[in-house]
């Protein structure tokens, strides 16, 4: 359900909505404030599973968080997109970020795993509205893949599958494979 205004929403207008029924995470996108696909089992697992590697690798180095807005700006309107987990530095931490509110800077890395009705090409398009946002890196998970692939703002996605190494100069230290986040995870073969 999209909640529908008589005018686009204003950033402020967003951020002071009152929580709808249910468990629901909104965006705000061109104006409307659009529900997040409900997460299910496979997903739920590679966020925990992420958020666990990041969480052990990032430790004194910055925050990592799932499902914190961010506020950013695409085509010259406030967007906040709600990323499945993010990680930002502690030199990017803004000094003022209210403990209850939307993050106010990019994030170092915005982190999308693909749920039951989404598509690859649905999340790629999203990458690269992070990335013109000034988001510097973009992971787009995908379970039925069994894939990694990291948007860079200046180089073309690079897909990580199976035992290939997943390493970036921006996250020093971190490096992965795909299928070990996959085994980690509990995430059967297909």
């Amino acid at each position: 359900m999209v909640i529908q205004a008589n005018h686009p929403l204003t950033l402020q207008a967003f951020l002071a909505l009152s929580p709808g029924e249910g468990d629901v995470t909104y965006e705000l996108v061109d104006g409307q404030a659009i529900p997040k696909m409900s997460p299910k089992k496979n997903h739920s697992k590679l966020t925990r599973t992420l958020l666990y590697l990041l969480d052990a690798w990032s430790n004194g180095r910055g925050e990592v968080c799932p499902e914190l807005a961010i506020t950013l700006v695409r085509e010259g309107k406030s967007w906040v997109p709600t990323p499945d987990l993010l990680y930002i530095a502690k030199e990017r931490l803004p000094a003022d970020w209210d403990d209850d509110g939307a993050c106010s800077v990019p994030p170092n890395l915005a982190i999308e795993i693909i749920s039951p009705g989404q598509t690859f090409g649905q999340l790629a398009a999203k990458a690269r509205a992070y990335l013109d946002a000034h988001v510097l890196r973009v992971w787009v998970v995908d379970s039925k893949a069994r894939s990694i692939t990291v948007f860079y703002p200046d180089a073309p996605p690079q897909t990580y599958m199976g035992d290939t190494l997943l390493t970036d100069g921006l996250f020093e230290g971190l490096e992965f494979t795909a299928e070990h986040l996959f085994q980690q995870a509990g995430i059967p073969l297909d």
